[in-house]
């Protein structure tokens, strides 16, 4: 299989599904051979991400997420995507253990708040606690020249209910809960563009219906940026 990459994917897979359901609506195609080449790797069992974060005595992700990276590169795909945010505190230690390159879903995310909101200063940032306490994203954030605004202990909790308790554990999407979020971010705290920083957020945003708030999906920024790289491969093996 040519111009195909690999998609490490199962954390969570409701999140997953939706990724992949992002990348096939948003290819250019008119024919079955016009959609992407992938692999995905939907690892269901890897230990959750912010227990081990927030506790490193619980199961550590790293060694099932290391050990999928060694198996798939010997395939040689063109890239590795990761749809899990919490996942990428293992990016350094993740991408050398191969020399094909992973994509870095927090800085693909920030590169284009510029492209979406120019004149943005303050960036709101909602995510699970792990990515919130691990600060993939805090970097990011300030080296862009952005201030960065974490969300109140009490936005944070209603953050995790939604997260956990309703997409993880029941497939569900409590928009009310959702939009209230954003809208504490955005008309209490005053964020100019709000991150979501966390897959399970990205299904909120595709399941909450229509709302009027500045966000932009870490999720659908890597599956553009995915769909981007294999056209370009493909143009290049033309």
């Amino acid at each position: 299989m040519d111009n195909f990459f690999t998609i490490i994917g199962g954390m969570g897979t409701e999140a997953t599904e939706t990724f992949i359901h992002l990348l096939n609506e948003q290819t250019p195609a008119t024919k079955d051979q016009d959609y992407l080449n992938y692999i995905l790797v939907n690892h269901a069992t890897i230990p959750d991400r912010t227990d081990y974060i927030m506790d490193h005595k619980k199961p550590n992700p790293f060694l099932p997420l290391a050990a999928d990276i060694k198996q798939q590169s010997q395939l040689q795909p063109a890239f590795f995507a990761i749809p899990c945010n919490t996942a990428h505190y293992f990016y350094d230690e993740l991408q050398a253990l191969t020399t094909i390159p992973i994509l870095n879903m927090p800085h693909e995310t920030i590169k284009k708040i510029k492209t979406m909101v120019p004149n943005a200063r303050k960036v709101g940032l909602i995510a699970t606690n792990g990515t919130l306490h691990d600060g993939i994203y805090d970097k990011e954030i300030i080296d862009a020249g952005y201030e960065l605004f974490k969300p109140t202990a009490e936005v944070a909790d209603q953050t995790m209910e939604l997260i956990y308790d309703d997409v993880k554990q029941k497939d569900y999407v409590d928009a009310k809960l959702y939009h209230d979020i954003l809208a504490k971010m955005v008309d209490q705290f005053h964020c100019d563009i709000v991150v979501l920083g966390c897959t399970e957020l990205s299904v909120a945003q595709q399941r909450a219906g229509d709302h009027g708030y500045p966000v932009i999906d870490s999720q659908d920024v890597l599956a553009k940026r995915s769909i981007e790289l294999v056209q370009q491969l493909r143009k290049q093996k033309k």
